[in-house]
């Protein structure tokens, strides 16, 4: 059941008017009664929120609840930064595993309040692994794009600091934001609070950090996106694996997937003369970032030599510099 402290609170932020604090403080409660085993009631809880919210928007349209959230302030606005997302899945070329999972978060998404009805939750919780440029960071822009939600980066650099409690504290403030309105928030790079509490080369403060994620991210009950994407999952606590709803990894391009980059970023120059084949050969290695950046050279090269379209040597030429750019 409901705190005193909560019911307390609830009527305060209704009495000033505070409706984000009162969402906030509803969907607390929810949570609570769901995690008691009241789920009939957390569900009703959640669906009058949900309603709440939309009449609020729809009498209220000038004052929608995404303003103040799509401009952070205080404290949140050097943790968070945000943007709207026009990408969409169709732009990505991912392997067909990768492919099926983020369409099965869409789906779930897209028809979360027939899954809520029957007391399940959809697919939110995301853990991205896999080697740099393989498309973790732009699949946050895929779920905000399709989805039309805002998405919010948290800005690691800010958030962790050398004074003890002082991360955890603002590691709330974030989970306070993910509670007050749904959108898509992206920790990059997570395996700066992830990594594991028994490495020899731990500090207290991160042990300290990261168990206040896992306890947010466990009591976390909102309708949001919450998504961790690192380079090197053999870094992260293995508590954490248990705490996201899924685990998707990301691989390097095979020769299709990488045929597919490679014809998208180079749509608009006469490509009649490429010989794919050789081309993805050529790409045998690169991440799909690599292989983008690789294009976007050769495109360039091509345009500066004042030639109409774009040859076989051209482009493995510029694969190859990409390669050696990353040593040996």
């Amino acid at each position: 059941m409901a705190t005193a402290d909560q019911v307390k609170a609830l009527i305060k932020s209704h009495a000033e008017g505070d409706e984000t604090r009162f969402y906030a403080i509803a969907m607390q409660m929810a949570a609570q009664e769901a995690r008691t085993g009241h789920a009939r009631l957390a569900q009703e809880l959640r669906m009058l929120v949900d309603e709440l919210r939309a009449r609020s928007v729809r009498e209220y349209p000038s004052e929608s609840k995404l303003v103040p959230l799509a401009q952070p302030r205080g404290e949140l606005a050097g943790l968070l930064t945000v943007g709207y997302s026009k990408t969409r899945l169709g732009e990505m070329a991912l392997d067909s595993e990768v492919q099926r999972r983020i369409e099965r978060v869409l789906v779930e998404q897209r028809e979360r309040a027939r899954i809520q009805e029957h007391g399940f939750t959809p697919l939110r919780k995301l853990l991205l692994v896999g080697p740099p440029g393989t498309g973790k960071t732009m699949t946050a822009s895929v779920l905000a794009g399709e989805l039309g939600l805002p998405l919010f980066t948290i800005q690691l650099h800010a958030l962790i600091t050398k004074f003890m409690g002082e991360t955890a504290a603002k590691l709330r403030l974030v989970f306070d934001a993910v509670a007050q309105g749904r959108a898509v928030y992206l920790f990059d790079e997570f395996d700066a609070i992830g990594s594991d509490r028994a490495s020899k080369n731990d500090v207290g403060e991160i042990r300290r950090v990261l168990n206040s994620f896992l306890q947010f991210l466990e009591q976390d009950a909102s309708d949001s996106l919450i998504l961790a994407a690192t380079n090197h999952p053999a870094l992260l606590d293995r508590a954490l694996f248990r705490r996201f709803d899924e685990t998707i990894e990301y691989r390097l391009p095979g020769a299709d997937a990488a045929e597919r980059v490679m014809k998208g970023r180079l749509a608009l120059l006469d490509t009649a003369s490429v010989n794919w084949v050789e081309a993805a050969r050529a790409a045998e290695g690169l991440s799909h970032g690599d292989v983008v950046r690789a294009c976007e050279q050769a495109a360039k090269n091509v345009l500066l030599a004042h030639r109409r379209g774009i040859d076989t040597a051209t482009l493995v030429e510029a694969l190859a510099d990409r390669r050696s750019a990353h040593g040996p």
